[in-house]
């Protein structure tokens, strides 16, 4: 594999390069967290909810903030994965396997692993309780617990799944079938769906369809194969730059894009979607495939959906710029559970947790939080088996862009990043707390331009 700074030449990616081995040098060997030395306790000065990207990353920053005594992660899963790549394992580009490891591999050494699964809050006792009816308080709350998979609202999943000819690169137990699907396409409908609901990860539903349609011209198969987008949207993608591009790509390689299309029941025995007109209610579609991904519809976690530090629609309710919660002043959120207007990926939490990070060490001065989050975040459009269109932008969907290049481009050397830098900055640096995003890059690369 040709590594990224030869593809990307020049003195600035050099600095790029030199960057990331001085982050490296920063963290240590990756120490196997056992969490069974010591039992846990009931309070905990810095009490992490979820052991996902936010959480695991939070976690390490408040270790060095308060010590790893002081802070404990709440995490039923045994296995942490990095879910980005899975778009690749659904194309067949990477392993499975190459996507987790064993939650106790990336608690931070000495953080309490609480392994139960929270099943309420309340922040007016400064508290939480578990599932084995453990109560455990706190002096600070960080809640990071993503977002849920809600399948079962499409009539006919999750059961479907186990058909022939059907996958979701959203879960570890249905991305391979998408695979699968792919190999064993012979001739019909492929198609691609995005539902009615916030997702994470927005730009997926449509990564895969431009991965499989490279495929298809790979294996010969092209010619007999209509791909078909069904996307509960109204716009391809929601940033005009990225969005134009995008409708290039797709007008070049013969695509059909149905907006407002909402899938609602998977007929898997007779390989039938059906799909209902936003614009229309009560219209319906029926369309048969030969292949199809379902991306499934999304919800906050349902401990969040009633509890007191949620808004009327479940997420999390904290102030954007901050992260810290609008009413409860030691409680705060990243990530996808929260109700921040930016799109939910975990580069968006690298760069929150950066930010969040200051406004905790400020918050325990007691002093007033200054350091703004922009609402930037950053999706990879893969876009074939060996490029990419890296959309970066802020909360007005305004590029945001690193590198001294035009982004929307679709590029090898943002392949390479998306597939082989990218993980190495989750598992090594992010992970560990020493990624906050690519702010201090985007601004030397641009100190360089002036």
């Amino acid at each position: 594999m040709v590594p990224l700074v030869a593809v990307v030449s020049g003195p600035r990616a050099q600095l790029f390069a030199c960057l990331l081995r001085l982050g490296t040098q920063q963290v240590g060997p990756l120490q196997l967290h056992t969490g069974a030395s010591h039992a846990a306790r009931n309070h905990y000065e810095v009490l992490v909810l979820g052991g996902g990207s936010g959480g695991i990353t939070m976690a390490a920053r408040m270790k060095r903030k308060v010590g790893a005594e002081n802070v404990a992660v709440v995490e039923p899963s045994e296995r942490h994965f990095y879910q980005p790549i899975w778009t690749l394992v659904g194309a067949g580009a990477k392993q499975l396997s190459s996507s987790g490891r064993p939650t106790a591999s990336v608690i931070p050494s000495g953080v309490e692993w609480i392994k139960a699964r929270v099943t309420e809050l309340n922040p007016d006792k400064n508290c939480i309780h578990t599932d084995d009816d453990e109560k455990i308080s706190y002096r600070y709350l960080i809640i990071a617990l993503g977002i849920q998979l809600d399948y079962e609202k499409i009539k006919g999943l999750p059961e479907g799944f186990a058909h022939p000819k059907i996958g979701s690169n959203y879960s570890v137990k249905t991305v391979e079938k998408t695979w699968k699907a792919l190999q064993d396409f012979k001739e019909g409908n492929a198609i691609f769906t995005f539902p009615n609901t916030p997702v994470k990860c927005a730009g997926a539903p449509q990564k895969i369809m431009y991965l499989s349609e490279a495929y298809f011209r790979k294996t010969g198969k092209r010619s007999k194969a209509n791909i078909i987008f069904n996307t509960a949207l109204g716009a391809i993608f929601g940033v005009k730059k990225y969005a134009d591009a995008l409708q290039e790509i797709i007008r070049e390689r013969n695509l059909t894009v149905n907006y407002k299309k909402n899938l609602i029941e998977v007929r898997a025995d007779k390989q039938e979607a059906v799909f209902e007109n936003l614009d229309k209610p009560g219209e319906t579609q029926v369309i048969s495939y030969e292949m199809l991904h379902v991306t499934p519809p999304m919800s906050p976690p349902d401990v969040l959906k009633t509890s007191p530090v949620s808004d009327a629609a479940g997420w999390v309710d904290v102030d954007k710029e901050t992260l810290q919660h609008k009413r409860y002043p030691n409680v705060f959120g990243i990530g996808d559970c929260t109700n921040l207007p930016t799109s939910k990926t975990a580069a968006a939490v690298a760069a929150q947790s950066g930010i969040l990070d200051r406004t905790i060490s400020v918050i325990m001065k007691n002093q007033t939080p200054t350091k703004k989050y922009d609402g930037y975040t950053s999706c990879p459009l893969v876009t074939g088996y060996n490029r990419v269109i890296l959309a970066e932008f802020d909360y007005k969907a305004e590029p945001l862009e690193t590198f001294p290049f035009d982004q929307s481009k679709e590029r090898l050397s943002m392949y390479l990043m998306k597939a082989d830098l990218m993980p190495f900055l989750y598992w090594n640096m992010m992970l560990r707390g020493y990624w906050g995003g690519p702010a201090v890059l985007r601004k030397l690369f641009h100190l360089g331009m002036s």
